[in-house]
């Protein structure tokens, strides 16, 4: 048999890959290298989660013209990373690929009107198709994988599976369990089946946004070594872009290297530093401007949902992480799915692999993790299908932000009195740690506007929560001192004393000092303001 070319799935070539480096490309041809590695071992077969917008796609385009015996891909591979290391030629344009993206064959069904329960058989009619064309002289009447063994055999080339958003059906069949069970069993055909998957496949990539299903069908593909977002292992790197991948575009495109990471910068592994989303840094140099170029997906509309379900206070939660803080979070329950949720963990874990939240396992906590994804909870704040207790502590927060900035001290203390008494309050109010709890919950709607920095160096001290105006903001400057059982005329003037607003030095505008303490024998709260202070 002769090798035949450019299939859609089948030998689909290399000019997907060619497209991509006509455009400014950052190179990750690295991984192909960790890849040869598995290729002949118990390893072969790699499952690679990561959220959306962080170049899965690219990754399979590479991958396939790496990889296809129908195409001489040494020219676009010659100079990239991947020729620098062992076994480079020894694979290069080596294998037949399959190259499935199953979101198409769903949209595809979809346009037709077709069940989805149809899709497991069209996936397997479309590539029997190809294979029989390009191969003519395979028998008739038998069996893909009959058809597959015998093109390994004729050709003496295996079968390299390159499989883009492979969990698209699981979400999409979400609650149908025999089409999810027809998906699966396809797999288990071709990647655990000892008479044809080590004849037949010399590796495989899936990669999609959820790790492997955990439930009695997840033995369709156990075999598979997985890198998730919560634990990328070896692949980290390859996960996004790296700091110093950054650094360079930066350079080269005259952009502000410390603005990019506001926006952009916050998918952190030990040992690894900082990953950032692809696509919305390549946005933000094509465009030369930092903004969100997160795409509104179906599951950013149902973070509204899940909020409103409330799972063990998960309102409260989402709170917490707007207003700034770290979350602990036991991802062990998640099942990897979009239905299963039994817990605000499960929920608070499915926003970890979608890229609204960032894993830090060593402390075992999640937070909001750039300015881009904070728009995205931003977006809750001003929605109108927020519950009606949700709703009211957005209302309250913003009337109290006016009242500060107009120097109403009375009414900011007894804003912040109905806030403590509201469910996000912290439930041992006994010190001054929790008092800065309840002020970061009174002041979320500031988050709109404002940048919250806590404990921000300044003058001759650290002042307790410093709200700094966004740019080109006609708003003041913000400068909350907390006290517990002392005066807030004590704040004022340890503020004044500690010459905080030094740090504002530059910023052209007008400060608010705002003293703010809880007397715990009256069991009230007392604010001190004063306004007009000039810096600049």
């Amino acid at each position: 048999m002769e090798v035949a070319s450019l299939g859609t799935y089948l030998n689909p070539g290399n000019k997907g890959f060619q497209k991509i480096l006509q455009s400014e490309y950052v190179d990750k041809t690295g991984m192909i290298a960790l890849i040869n590695k598995t290729i002949g071992t118990s390893e072969m077969l790699l499952c690679i989660s990561r959220p959306r917008r962080f170049g899965k796609s690219y990754a399979t385009k590479m991958l396939c013209a790496y990889y296809d015996c129908s195409c001489d891909s040494r020219g676009l591979f010659d100079d990239r990373e991947v020729a620098r290391t062992p076994g480079y030629l020894t694979h290069l344009n080596q294998y037949h690929v399959i190259n499935l993206d199953i979101t198409g064959f769903i949209s595809e069904a979809k346009r037709q009107r077709k069940p989805l329960a149809d899709v497991p058989e069209r996936i397997v009619e479309a590539v029997h198709k190809e294979l029989k064309d390009m191969f003519p002289e395979l028998p008739a009447g038998e069996s893909l994988m009959e058809n597959l063994s015998r093109c390994v055999e004729e050709t003496g080339r295996e079968f390299v599976f390159i499989i883009d958003e492979w969990d698209a059906l699981i979400r999409e069949a979400k609650g149908d369990g025999e089409i999810q069970s027809a998906y699966l069993n396809l797999l288990r055909g071709w990647f655990k089946n000892n008479n044809f998957t080590p004849n037949v496949v010399a590796a495989a990539y899936m990669t999609g946004i959820l790790p492997v299903k955990k439930d009695g069908s997840q033995s369709a593909i156990s075999d598979f070594k997985e890198y998730t977002i919560l634990n990328p292992g070896r692949f980290v790197e390859f996960t996004g872009f790296t700091e110093s991948e950054v650094r360079l575009l930066c350079g080269r495109h005259g952009m502000d290297f410390e603005e990019v990471r506001q926006w952009y910068d916050g998918y952190d592994f030990p040992g690894h530093g900082a990953i950032y989303n692809p696509y919305s840094v390549m946005c933000a140099m094509q465009d030369q401007k930092c903004r969100s170029y997160w795409q509104k997906t179906s599951a950013a509309e149902s973070l509204m949902t899940y909020i409103n379900m409330d799972f063990e206070g998960l309102q409260e939660v989402v709170s917490r992480l707007i207003s700034g803080e770290e979350i602990e979070v036991d991802t062990e329950s998640f099942e990897n799915d979009f239905e299963t949720f039994r817990s605000r963990n499960d929920v608070l874990t499915l926003l970890i692999h979608l890229g609204y939240l960032t894993w830090n396992e060593e402390d075992g906590t999640v937070r909001i993790p750039n300015e881009e994804v904070r728009g995205e909870f931003r977006k809750i704040l001003n929605g109108t299908n927020a519950n009606r207790k949700w709703m009211e502590l957005i209302s309250r927060s913003r009337k109290l932000l006016e009242d500060t900035i107009a120097g109403e001290g009375e009414a900011v203390a007894k804003a912040i009195e109905e806030i403590r008494d509201t469910q996000y309050a912290p439930t041992f109010y006994n010190n001054e740690q929790a008092l800065r709890y309840v002020i970061k919950f009174a002041y979320i709607a500031a988050i709109d506007q404002y940048l919250k920095v806590e404990e921000l160096p300044s003058g001759k001290g650290i002042a307790d929560v410093v709200y700094l105006p966004k740019r080109n903001s006609m708003l003041p400057a913000l400068v909350v001192e907390l006290k517990w059982n002392k005066s807030s005329e004590g704040a004022i003037r340890q503020i004044k004393e500690r010459n905080y607003p030094a740090v504002l030095e530059g910023f052209g505008g007008e400060v608010v000092m705002a003293g703010i303490s809880y007397d715990a024998k009256k069991k009230a709260h007392s604010c001190l303001i004063e306004r007009n202070l000039m810096y600049g």
